[in-house]
């Protein structure tokens, strides 16, 4: 065996072989430097945390009543108030839906296994937008049986109905034979994104002042809204999904071989694609029923990260989690400050952001859509 290797190792040794020990080493060097963003990416999401509970209107600081804290002084009742009632709800808000979306966006690049597929461009989150906006405006209409077992879940589930129909529609349509089309997934997309915005219009049309007010606001994107209540709704759906994602890397891994070399190396090809419609409808639903239209985090995320480690999944999908939490935290403390002591929507911060991006990427991509 050392034999072996010492001669494959030679210079005289064949040239696949040292292709194959090359291509290895390579591997296990992304997947250490993968490790390190890991490390890196967890560090600055501390750092917006913090950053996101310092920040706001109010004249409370975190670090003055972090301090009577740890010298056993009683923290002023208005500061308890900010921080654990408005600024904590909103910050862990923004991390599930950063995260959220950022999953989202990786998991469907790597089920459709092309660089534009997204919740935001692709009509997945209009869809999760329209359920949301029905069970807004006509949740009333709800027979009890429903709505009472339902409750503050009313309108996450609505969102999760509405982005798993569009996500299945979408995927129908842009594959067949096994190959999905990049042109088709983006014109399916523009269609869909088109009549679900028409839908949603008649709704906004049908609802009251409060309900339009509400829904003018929510379309934009924002977090201000948050309350423990809305939180804990929404992450109870978002969570199993980050959690479920990780174990589906090895399979979208192969995907990207294609589906043939995928069956033949023992994946479950629809079990995968199943599983993925299915986390990418939740956590796209749970977050848009949360915190509103906000694009662009999940195309920017896995781009970023592809040129920073790699493709490979089980890295890519746990780092995507932390940075698509750190940027919308980053985003929505851009918000706040930008235009002190009113609040600009955090979706036109991320579009002004994402847009730029976007286009790169089209630019990158132009040899390979053929479009």
């Amino acid at each position: 065996m050392a034999a072996m290797t010492s001669a494959e190792g030679a210079p005289g040794a064949p040239s696949h072989a040292r292709s194959d020990i090359g291509d290895v080493l390579h591997a296990g060097d992304r997947r250490l430097r993968a490790r390190r963003l890991r490390l890196i990416l967890l560090a600055v999401l501390m750092c917006c945390i913090a950053a996101s509970l310092a920040t706001g209107a109010a004249g409370t600081s975190l670090w003055a009543a972090l301090w009577d804290g740890l010298r056993g002084q009683e923290v002023a009742l208005s500061d308890r108030i900010v921080l654990w009632q408005i600024r904590l709800p909103r910050t862990l808000m923004g991390m599930g839906v950063g995260a959220a979306l950022a999953v989202s966006g990786a998991l469907m690049q790597g089920l459709f296994r092309n660089p534009l597929a997204d919740p935001g461009i692709v009509g997945v989150s209009a869809g999760a937008g329209l359920g949301a906006i029905a069970a807004i405006v006509l949740g009333g209409l709800l027979p009890a049986a429903l709505a009472v077992p339902l409750g503050i879940y009313t309108v996450p589930v609505a969102a999760f109905v509405g982005s798993w129909a569009s996500t299945m529609l979408l995927y129908r349509v842009a594959t067949r034979a096994g190959r999905t089309s990049v042109a088709v997934m983006l014109l399916a997309g523009i269609a869909l994104g088109a009549l679900t915005g028409a839908a949603s219009g008649v709704l906004v049309y049908l609802a009251d002042d409060n309900q339009l007010r509400d829904l003018t606001f929510w379309g934009m994107g924002s977090l201000a809204g948050a309350t423990w209540t809305k939180v804990g709704a929404g992450l109870a759906i978002i969570l199993p999904a980050l959690i479920a994602a990780p174990f589906l890397a090895r399979g979208l891994n192969a995907l990207a071989l294609g589906e043939a070399a995928a069956y033949h190396l023992g994946i479950r090809i629809q079990r995968v694609k199943n599983l993925a419609i299915l986390a990418v409808a939740a956590a796209t639903g749970a977050a848009v029923a949360m915190s509103g239209g906000i694009g662009f985090i999940g195309i920017v995320v896995p781009h970023l990260l592809r040129l920073a480690s790699g493709p490979d999944h089980r890295d890519l999908l746990p780092n995507a989690a932390l940075l698509g939490a750190s940027l919308l935290l980053l985003a929505d403390i851009i918000s706040r400050v930008v235009i002190a002591p009113a609040e600009l929507p955090i979706g036109i911060v991320t579009a002004i952001l994402g847009g730029p991006f976007f286009l790169w990427i089209l630019l990158r991509q132009r040899g390979v859509l053929d479009l």
